[in-house]
């Protein structure tokens, strides 16, 4: 069937179910599994623009069937060390489908349904959420299922957050891939705060400072490092000193170039004077102070209430992923406008109206500028899209059948009912 096609594009014949493949330019022949399914014709670099031609089988396996005789469906299935192995942690290659998925959705290219959020502890917040988007000329639609439970790292010793992403198809409704999300989900974070650095940082920062150590601080370091390839020197704060002591660690082996302060959950000496500011926590605190935030610094917030009003208010200008999408959720932002502090006109930009060039990004090497990210699904659906097209060029990842027959038409079916 036309998933099976889908799924296993590009260079995904070393999966063992395959019988052959053929590759051209701009479309790509699928030929799968045996004598009577039908060949698809698509083009798959116009993602799915074209309606697949359908060659009729040769033979069916039993003559009483309808016309629609093979109803095999297959998507592809991408863990994630397929995915880092196939070259996705490619910061590069997310901000390129970030900055596009951002001129789609202003184009209105992008379908953005309200995100389901189910809340299973209101104290905790443990929850999970469920956030579609489809792109319209691309013909994809996506869904990150994803997970997050706070208490998760001190009550049990796991991570506090994961996720899952399927893609579909939208000729015929089919999934196509189903991948794990956390990495896709770390990176979505890491790539916005690094795509807002490329408009409103200075580009010759050279110093990095970070409030928090986990998993959030790691990847922005990496999307920082990639945006401001200039930076030298980073420093880093956390509760607990070995939290900054792993992160030196991890990080200093991927970055052998760059000089690492651990300062010992002393948040100023981490922080202070910075050409760049990450606050990347779960607290509900007021942790960094505006004295620390020197003149021309960039300041990407990531958690929740993680700064003093004092802050914001002292920023020459205030760029939000969606304005309208933050000033309903529990950040600093949110508190302010909430608490009269912060009103509309108070806020610049949302970072689409830089990337589409309808505002200037940074004017004055002295603007401190605040930025306030919290997460808009269909860029995920796009990054995740770019994975996708990654993994399978790279051969990776493992065929997975959806079902063979229709119900009713299993040979078996007899023997499986239960009365």
């Amino acid at each position: 069937m036309f998933g099976t096609g889908v799924a296993l594009i590009r260079r995904c014949e070393n999966s063992q179910n395959i019988l052959s493949s053929e590759f051209e330019l701009l479309g790509v022949q699928l030929f799968a599994h045996a004598t009577n399914v039908r060949r698809i014709t698509f083009d798959f670099f116009a993602c799915f623009r074209s309606e697949p031609t359908f060659q009729t089988p040769v033979s069916t396996r039993n003559s009483e069937r309808s016309p629609m005789a093979n109803h095999d469906i297959h998507c592809h299935f991408f863990s994630q060390e397929d995915l880092l192995a196939a070259g996705c942690l490619d910061i590069h290659m997310a901000m390129r489908a970030a900055e596009s998925s951002l001129r789609a959705f202003n184009e209105g290219d992008v379908l953005f349904p309200e995100k389901i959020v189910q809340i299973f502890n209101d104290d905790t917040q443990e929850r999970i959420n469920c956030l579609p988007a489809t792109f319209k000329s691309k013909r994809i639609c996506g869904m990150k299922w994803v997970s997050v439970f706070p208490p998760n790292p001190i009550k049990h010793g796991i991570q506090n957050l994961s996720a899952v992403i399927i893609l579909s198809e939208i000729e015929h409704g089919f999934p196509i891939a189903f991948m794990e999300g956390t990495l896709c989900s770390n990176v979505r974070v890491g790539t916005m705060g690094a795509l807002a650095a490329k408009y409103l940082a200075r580009q010759d920062s050279e110093s990095i400072g970070f409030i928090g150590a986990g998993e959030q601080a790691k990847m922005h370091l990496i999307a920082m490092k990639t945006a401001i390839p200039s930076l030298k020197r980073c420093g880093v704060a956390a509760k607990q000193s070995s939290e900054e002591e792993q992160f030196v660690r991890e990080m200093s082996s991927i970055i052998p170039d760059m000089e690492f302060l651990a300062a010992n959950s002393d948040l100023r000496n981490a922080v202070d004077g910075a050409d760049i500011i990450v606050t990347a926590t779960s607290a509900q605190a007021p942790l960094l102070k505006a004295e620390w935030m020197k003149k021309g610094a960039f300041y990407s917030h990531v958690g929740g209430w993680e700064d003093e009003y004092a802050v914001a208010k002292q920023c020459d200008k205030i760029v939000c992923d969606d304005w309208e999408t933050v000033k309903h959720r529990t950040q600093t932002l949110s508190r302010m406008y909430k608490d009269g502090e912060l009103t509309d006109g108070d806020v610049y930009a949302n970072l689409e109206e830089l990337v589409i060039g309808a505002k200037s990004g940074r004017e004055d090497d002295d603007e401190r500028i605040y930025f306030n990210a919290v997460g808009l699904a269909y860029v995920d659906v796009a990054i995740a899209i770019a994975m996708f097209e990654t993994a399978c060029q790279a051969g990776l990842g493992q065929d997975l059948q959806i079902q063979h027959d229709m119900i009713f038409e299993h040979e078996k079916l007899k023997d499986w009912v239960r009365f």
